[in-house]
């Protein structure tokens, strides 16, 4: 057998796996992402609340509201690791809201399949696709999530590995 530094390094990057570390990485990355746009919001949120764009029927004020109260409560949510997936939701519906909003009534002369790198409508794409991949995923084990659990799990009485498949 060859025990040299090269196949250690081959097998510590293939080999092994860092998923909570992972997922700790993604959902801090897409928690400050997000929890910017957030605050951006907040900011302008004098310039912002006249010219913002309806959601649901609501006036621009309302729908500037609950966008920044989702931007940042649901960030803030995932960036610490509690009710992770139950914090996705409000994300992917404001994302898909920003999708159409971008693709249909601030750009109207898009074509449909049209889409360049320079394009705005990549932005809510992207965010759609890590908020469905962490509601999938989970929060991962370095989690306010997985450490209440794991307590409800022990007052159970239960064992870890029992009630927990994968996490």
């Amino acid at each position: 057998m060859l025990y040299s530094p090269i196949t250690n390094c081959f097998l510590r990057l293939t080999g092994y796996t860092y998923t909570n570390l992972g997922r700790l990485f993604m959902r801090w990355f897409v928690g400050i992402m997000m929890l910017q746009f957030g605050i951006r919001h907040i900011v302008h949120y004098e310039m912002l609340s006249s010219t913002f764009p309806t959601v649901f029927g609501l006036s621009s004020a309302t729908s500037l509201i609950l966008m920044i109260v989702i931007e940042t409560v649901c960030s803030l949510l995932i960036m610490l690791g509690f009710l992770t997936r139950l914090s996705t939701i409000p994300l992917i519906v404001a994302m898909c809201c920003a999708e159409y909003y971008i693709l249909h009534d601030m750009v109207p002369s898009l074509p449909l399949y049209g889409l360049d790198s320079t394009d705005p409508g990549y932005l809510p794409i992207m965010f759609i696709g890590i908020y469905i991949w962490m509601l999938i995923a989970g929060p991962g084990k370095i989690s306010l999530d997985y450490f209440i659990s794991l307590h409800i799990i022990t007052l159970r009485g239960k064992d870890e590995e029992e009630e927990l498949e994968e996490v």
